[in-house]
């Protein structure tokens, strides 16, 4: 049976579900649950509260703790106001590689592991090997949470994850966490000639932005030793800035999106604290003293925990084996695997495609990645009946 090539054309099925993070991804989950039971694996589904979501999680083999977990997100970027030359959620192969939303990141990996599920399927496991496919990992690792939290309520505890995410098939051990907040603003309008007679809340957004900017250049001395990111501290960003609506009025209310991205958990701490303090001690003091309705409120948009590279790890061991490789790597962008590791799994990221491609226009995965993931996935068949 030709095994890249079923991969291809599942690649392309899934292309062409459209399930940016803003929409459902049901249908697609219902198509692979399907193909996962077709084959005899124990399917569940774990809805989003508002109903049109989903996790899907299965099993082969025994029902036993321990095994591997598959892992990928079934959730795409936007491609509004991106320049493709070709209908995004139609899969195209030209020169060796397949363009689509998704291609890469990451469906390719999905793709593969479903394909391969049917060989697994078909041999005496001795160890169980897990499929989870989430949603909202665009948008702050919502739906791997969920999950997480549902997998200790089962007392489900596969020992090693892998994490497909777009690494050109190399081994990633290690990336920073990711921490995405709105800070919201509440002042007091007024005309622009009396900026004493209301509370300017683009100006304490700016004042919130300087102390963002501050910390951010306060946190390059605090890299840790050795460390192996680029950079090597923990790093923020202001995303927008939002508010206001005309030269001559006070505004009323802003809105700031902004990140960081912690290597090392103090600094997650540190960050949270300080930005907390001042706003809580010294922007809203002065706003209240003019208007005593004033604000400033956060919302959590996400909080990804990183995944810290460790000594021993089972996870990166085991791919180096399949893969042939003898080194791993740390990346800056977060993913799921921090949630993983976070319940007790060893875990490392290696998937088909490059982050470089992803989110762009023209999106792509080469013919050549899928094939060495099927390799790699191919040698796990060793591991689950050995």
């Amino acid at each position: 049976m030709d095994r890249l090539q079923d991969t291809i054309t599942l690649l392309g099925d899934l292309i062409a579900f459209p399930t940016v993070s803003s929409d459902s991804n049901l249908e697609m989950i219902a198509n692979l649950a399907q193909r996962l039971e077709d084959i005899g694996a124990r399917v569940q589904l774990q809805h989003a509260a508002d109903g049109r979501k989903a996790n899907l999680f299965a099993t082969l083999g025994p029902e036993r703790h321990g095994g591997f977990l598959l892992s990928g997100h079934s959730d795409v970027v936007p491609v509004t106001d991106q320049n493709w030359s070709h209908d995004p959620f139609q899969m195209t192969e030209r020169a060796g590689k397949l363009f689509g939303r998704g291609t890469c990141d990451m469906k390719g990996f999905i793709a593969a592991s479903i394909v391969k599920a049917q060989d697994y399927a078909s041999m005496p496991l001795n160890r169980p090997v897990h499929f989870s496919f989430t949603y909202d990992e665009e948008v702050g690792c919502i739906g791997a949470r969920s999950l997480a939290e549902w997998l200790t309520a089962q007392d489900i505890r596969p020992s090693v994850a892998i994490i497909g995410e777009p690494t050109s098939m190399q081994i990633v051990e290690g990336h920073k966490g990711c921490c995405e907040y709105t800070t919201s603003f509440q002042g007091l309008a007024g005309h622009g000639s009396l900026p004493d007679k209301g509370v300017n809340a683009v100006e304490y957004a700016v004042r919130y932005v300087s102390k963002l900017m501050s910390l951010g250049e306060e946190l390059k001395g605090r890299a840790p030793t050795g460390s192996r990111f680029d950079p090597p501290w923990t790093t923020i960003n202001t995303g927008a800035l939002t508010g206001g609506s005309a030269h001559n009025v006070i505004p009323e209310t802003a809105r700031l999106a902004w990140e960081f991205r912690p290597v090392q958990s103090s600094d997650f701490e540190y960050v949270k604290s300080e930005v907390e303090r001042y706003a809580s001690d010294v922007l809203l003091p002065a706003m209240k003293a003019v208007c005593p309705t004033a604000s400033i409120t956060t919302e959590v948009i996400g909080e990804v925990v990183g995944l810290e590279p460790a000594t021993v790890n089972e996870a990166r061991d085991i791919v180096m084996e399949l893969t042939g490789q003898n080194n791993a790597d740390v990346v800056s962008f977060g993913t799921e695997a921090g949630i993983f590791s976070g319940l007790g799994m060893s875990a490392v990221l290696c998937g088909p495609g490059s982050i470089e491609q992803a989110h762009k226009a023209d999106e792509y995965v080469s013919i050549d990645q899928l094939a060495k993931c099927l390799t790699m996935l191919d040698g796990l068949s060793d591991k689950l009946h050995g």
